[in-house]
């Protein structure tokens, strides 16, 4: 704390120096045989030493200010710089992953080995805002959100890529667990209680693709999409794992 409070003097030995000199000085004024001169001499080179040490410090006290202001610019630059990464790859309304943000992570895994990207479709959501407006379905959004956040492992990302719909990348060895995550995700979202005003039941449907090391999002998304017709087809409230079938109408 007296560390703090009293900062270690920079100039320590030279004003030492100057308290000799001084002394010298009153005492070469004191001495009758000291000539008028070298007493000149030696009372301006004292005070043109003062008049450096002065500014010295006041320099010294200057660049320390103009460091301290640098540290707190570099923080605040370090801190907006996060703020923007943040919001051009996350979504505002639930804090997850965008689209741009999920499909470089599913390419950036993919470089380094296989994944299974789950994507899932709230079922009837339009209904929802045509039926109590569109606050209430950011309500259901954000929802289903909590419902995926309890059930996704760490290593799990979660994504929005559209209105209603979202998908979950499990990467390495968590991709063998997709079928039990997006189970166990339908059946969070399916329990949940939104607090609608009709109390109605909200649930999702699923699709499930797997892929080794070397794919893409395209080729990820686009199984994982064709599963998610499938569920839809098959009367919503499901998981479907990814086959090439043909798209039939949805009922």
């Amino acid at each position: 704390m007296d560390s703090v409070a009293n900062p270690p003097d920079l100039f320590e030995s030279e004003s030492r120096a100057l308290l000799a000199a001084r002394s010298a000085y009153d005492a070469a004024c004191d001495s009758a045989h000291d000539e008028r001169g070298c007493r000149q001499a030696l009372g301006d080179l004292l005070s043109a030493y003062e008049r450096l040490l002065r500014e010295t410090r006041r320099l010294v006290r200057r660049s320390d200010r103009a460091e301290l202001e640098m540290n707190q610019l570099n923080q605040r630059l370090t801190e907006l710089a996060d703020q923007l990464h943040y919001r051009a790859t996350h979504d505002p309304l639930t804090g997850v992953l965008n689209r741009s943000a999920i499909i470089d992570q599913v390419n950036g895994q993919f470089a380094l080995g296989g994944l299974a990207l789950i994507v899932l479709d709230i079922d009837h959501f339009k209904q929802v805002n045509d039926s109590f407006g569109h606050p209430k379905g950011d309500q259901v959004i954000r929802g289903v959100v909590d419902c995926l956040r309890s059930v996704v492992p760490p290593a799990g990302q979660i994504g929005r890529v559209g209105g209603e719909e979202f998908t979950v990348l499990l990467p390495g060895d968590c991709a063998s667990a997709c079928g039990a995550v997006a189970e166990a995700a339908r059946e969070a979202i399916a329990q949940f209680d939104f607090g609608l005003p009709d109390s109605r039941i909200i649930t999702a449907s699923f699709g499930v693709s797997r892929l080794p090391i070397g794919g893409g999002f395209d080729d990820a998304y686009g199984l994982a999409d064709e599963a998610l017709y499938g569920a839809k087809r098959s009367g919503r409230n499901c998981v479907v794992h990814a086959e090439r079938t043909a798209h039939l109408p949805i009922p």
